[in-house]
């Protein structure tokens, strides 16, 4: 807008204002709620004008009935998505997105067709480049659809049981006595202690960061788990505890950063990498301390369902982990077996 109209940019953004000529000569100026949008009526300024313009950006912004965008919508507004950690619903958020754009005005009686899994599914194949993302893709896609099935807005959900394009391998992915020793020796005081816990405890980055040093009691530590609800108590172990005990509390919170605040995910995984870089550690993650607790408390002949009780995990889950996804404790208890059937040849040629 211009002369006598030109406040009314900085009140109210995006007005299109278009000058025409009356079948009489005189100027008339008409305005719309935005370029192509619907036509004001009222002078600028007015309360009418006002309204006006309030209405259509409302309605603009409001998702359409019926369709996919109403769907993500409810489930944004649902406790089940208020209640995930921020740091999952800051994943979700871009993935959401993506699927708002592909399938925001999709009806709702469409998710009911037989074929709609196959036009999913060539959307995750889209993105087949990027293992990763594609399953992320999929995995938000899936939950949204098994909302709206819970709630009664569609009758079956078609991303169940859709597999995964990422297959992530870590079976050698073990934290060495070396490489552990490397860590420590570059690490501060709290990244120490991180590195510690989880060694010792075998819980994942998220509790760890979120632990209180109420939890401990200096014989244990008592959690509850924030993706499964699992409640853990921990014998803390000497290292551990001698660790624990010497810490200076700066805040609630064990583990802080070096100005004594509690680490964000964020935060916590940069000075991590850092440190991994310092220390010349290459293709190791913080979550790979998970599994290699597992597979440091077998090699002290731990029983599975002692190792479940210490870690958390499921007794199937620690059975999958000792007997296919990490094959470190493996290589170990090979070297030993050899050199236990060495001794005895030896023993058996000396009697002979």
């Amino acid at each position: 807008m211009s002369g006598k109209h030109g406040a009314m940019r900085v009140h109210l953004k995006g007005v299109h204002s278009v000058k025409m000529r009356l079948a009489d000569g005189r100027p008339a100026f008409y305005h719309y709620a935005w370029r192509g949008g619907p036509r004001l009526p009222g002078e600028p300024g007015s309360a009418e004008f006002l309204k006006a313009f309030n209405d259509a950006h409302a309605a603009r912004k409001r998702p359409p009935q019926g369709c996919f965008f109403t769907l993500i919508s409810e489930f944004k507004s649902s406790a089940e998505y208020l209640s995930l950690a921020p740091s999952t619903r800051r994943a979700y958020v871009t993935y959401l997105r993506e699927i708002e754009v592909e399938f925001g005005d999709m009806p709702l009686a469409a998710l009911e067709s037989p074929r709609v899994r196959g036009e999913f599914k060539r959307w995750r194949d889209g993105m087949a480049a990027t293992p990763r993302k594609a399953d992320y893709a999929w995995t938000t896609l899936a939950r949204v659809l098994s909302f709206g099935k819970d709630r009664g807005r569609i009758s079956s959900n078609p991303c169940e049981r859709g597999g995964r394009l990422y297959a992530a391998n870590r079976a050698d992915k073990i934290w060495a006595e070396a490489d552990i020793a490397r860590l420590l020796a570059a690490a501060t005081p709290q990244m120490a202690l991180a590195l510690m816990l989880a060694l010792w405890t075998g819980q994942r980055q998220g509790d760890l960061l979120a632990l209180p040093w109420s939890a401990y009691d200096g014989s244990h530590i008592r959690l509850r788990q924030s993706k499964t609800g699992q409640a853990v108590v921990v014998p803390v172990g000497r290292p551990l505890k001698a660790l624990l005990d010497a810490s200076k509390k700066s805040g609630p919170m064990m583990l802080t950063n070096t100005r004594g605040l509690p680490w964000t995910s964020d935060g916590f995984r940069t000075s991590w990498r850092k440190l991994c870089e310092k220390a010349k550690i290459e293709g190791l993650t913080f979550h790979d301390l998970r599994g290699s607790a597992v597979t440091r408390l077998s090699l002290a002949k731990a029983s599975p369902q002692e190792i479940a009780g210490v870690t958390g995990h499921s007794l199937a889950d620690v059975h999958v982990i000792l007997n296919r996804h990490y094959l470190g404790e493996r290589a170990t208890l090979a070297d030993a077996a050899i050199r236990r059937l060495e001794r005895k040849e030896k023993r058996t040629k000396t009697v002979k």
